[in-house]
């Protein structure tokens, strides 16, 4: 079984030489790109499994923009590098496309742990379930397809943005803990990392409110977790696997 190929997106030669020495001894392809033109152009052409994708490039377009670009014709997995550790610039960062983000400098553990994690998402291994179709509402979800229709509309999801969905709509009218959605989705080296969960949460619900600011689909229980909401199915008001009963 052949290993992922990984687009570097970098001009600092020596960061891309040694990115590069790593991912190759760990069995991966590796393209390199020096700047977000000729990164649009190799992720359009070549097709890579994954971007690492440097914030800062030259040339007028920085990480950002090609995220966002990217995004637009394409669902691969991003990986931003960044020096910058303000949660703005991380929540920017996720809000044109990133899946996440390594702050420089970083090790090759850290690096490899993080590429693995977001290759895991993208290729969505997640809870195995008998059914075909998981409907919650309105929303349906086609397992094989990996599909999401919303009233008969099509939403196009990022496979993070998917494999939280799938992740609430097992649990429908469930409340699922924080540290459970980000076990499952990231890895349980990320369960305490909410600004994560908080910006996707985000996202999911820019596509599927009528109201993004008054949410009725995803409803949070401050403190405790999430829950997918549906009017067809009986309300659990404790977490998913919680011993207790509610009371009626």
């Amino acid at each position: 079984m052949s290993e992922a190929r990984i687009l570097v997106v970098d001009d600092e030669s020596k960061l891309v030489r040694l990115v590069r020495e790593i991912l190759l001894a760990t069995g991966y392809e590796v393209l390199v790109a020096n700047n977000g033109s000729h990164a649009l152009e190799m992720t359009a052409v070549e097709g890579p499994d994954l971007i690492l994708l440097d914030l800062i490039l030259p040339n007028n377009m920085d990480g950002y923009e090609v995220a966002r670009r990217v995004r637009e014709f394409s669902d691969v997995p991003i990986i931003m590098l960044t020096a910058k550790v303000r949660e703005g610039d991380i929540l920017r960062g996720f809000e044109t496309g990133a899946d996440d983000y390594i702050t420089k400098p970083f090790s090759a553990k850290e690096l490899l742990a993080r590429i693995r994690a977001v290759l895991k998402r993208a290729k969505g291994e997640v809870h195995a379930t008998a059914e075909s179709e998981i409907n919650c509402g309105n929303l349906k979800i086609d397992l094989a397809r990996r599909h999401v229709t919303l009233a008969g509309r099509e939403i196009r999801l990022t496979p993070t943005e998917y494999s939280l969905l799938h992740e609430l709509a097992l649990h429908c009218n469930q409340v699922i803990l924080h540290e459970q959605l980000l076990t499952t989705i990231w890895g349980s080296e990320y369960r305490n990392d909410l600004d994560y969960l908080r910006a996707y949460i985000h996202y999911l619900r820019q596509k599927l409110e009528p109201d993004p600011s008054n949410p009725k689909m995803i409803l949070s229980s401050p403190g405790v977790g999430y829950m997918l909401a549906s009017p067809e199915k009986t309300t659990d008001l404790y977490p998913a696997n919680d011993d207790r009963i509610p009371v009626s």
